[in-house]
């Protein structure tokens, strides 16, 4: 069994790349996707359509419901079971996604959390309804790990809280003290090199055609079921439709803040994934179709 990682910024097409060469290389893939490992969120997700996933065996796919608990070592635990199967099936796997995070993650080790009580996430919705203020406390608490992070990394903030709730020990400590072993070692990565301007208007595209699908009808239906405290509903997609929900926004306005949220996106993944992997190659498509088959070759069904 071989196995690669092909990142790159949302809306490059990594999906339909990751597809094309798993038909091509005999492989699973394992979707390293924040979004679309949960359930019922489709659209907002761009998650692979059911047929795509019907042709091409994909890990990390609607595992969890929205209001189920989700931290990055789950992810450790995903990719274990892909290697596994594909291993006993005699497949290649191709690791894709948008969430650089979780592939730095298996790379180089995590270090492990806790899985909070829900008192304990109760009293973390109320505190990050304001965010500054709970930045502060950290900054004041924790210098140490608030210089690690932006003010509005929520999703940092809240691990955090999490850990500092559930322990009572600072948490830039505690992460130090608890670190999960790497599960992938001497990956090739390949990032797909696109044109900025191109990208924005994939982007475009692609946000147009998720209010075509009904993205907001989506977010309607989450909303009813799960309320606007889970973690899911904050993200890109899913928050400006409940501003659309809520009146503050038209249709068409709705569309142009996903596609500049989307784009913002795009600018920060491309700045991780430039800084934090070693050996990464930036590549065009097509570049990377012929790298991927020359390391697939053994297995591939086609030159």
């Amino acid at each position: 069994m071989k196995e690669i990682a092909l990142i790159g910024p949302t809306a490059c097409g990594k999906s339909a790349l990751a597809i094309e060469m798993a038909k091509e290389c005999n492989a699973f893939i394992l979707s390293l996707d924040s979004l679309g490992i949960y359930k019922e969120i489709d659209i907002a997700s761009a998650k692979p359509s059911k047929k795509e996933r019907e042709e091409i065996r994909h890990f990390g796919i609607d595992v969890l419901y929205p209001n189920e608990y989700f931290n990055v070592a789950m992810f450790f635990d995903l990719y274990k079971n892909a290697k596994e199967e594909a291993l006993t099936k005699g497949k290649n796997l191709i690791i894709t996604g948008g969430s650089g995070f979780y592939l730095k993650a298996m790379i180089e080790g995590l270090s492990t959390t806790l899985k909070p009580k829900k008192e304990t996430l109760d009293k973390i919705a109320k505190i990050m309804t304001d965010l500054k203020k709970a930045f502060d406390f950290i900054k004041g608490y924790d210098p140490s790990y608030a210089q690690k992070i932006s003010d509005k990394d929520r999703y940092r903030i809240q691990k955090w809280y999490e850990i500092f709730l559930e322990t009572d020990e600072v948490p830039s400590l505690y992460l130090k003290r608890n670190r999960q072993k790497p599960v992938i070692e001497n990956i090739k990565i390949f990032n797909i090199k696109t044109e900025r301007e191109l990208l924005k208007e994939r982007i475009k595209k692609r946000t147009a055609l998720m209010i075509k699908e009904g993205i907001v009808d989506e977010v309607f239906y989450l909303e009813q079921k799960y309320k606007r405290d889970i973690n899911p509903m904050k993200a890109i997609g899913i928050k400006e439709s409940l501003e659309y929900l809520d009146g503050f926004c038209s249709l068409k306005e709705l569309e142009n803040k996903i596609a500049q949220n989307t784009a913002k996106l795009a600018k920060r993944q491309r700045t991780f994934n430039k800084t934090q992997f070693k050996n990464i190659q930036n590549l065009t498509k097509e570049k990377i179709k012929k790298e991927i088959y020359a390391y697939f070759k053994n297995c591939c069904l086609s030159p």
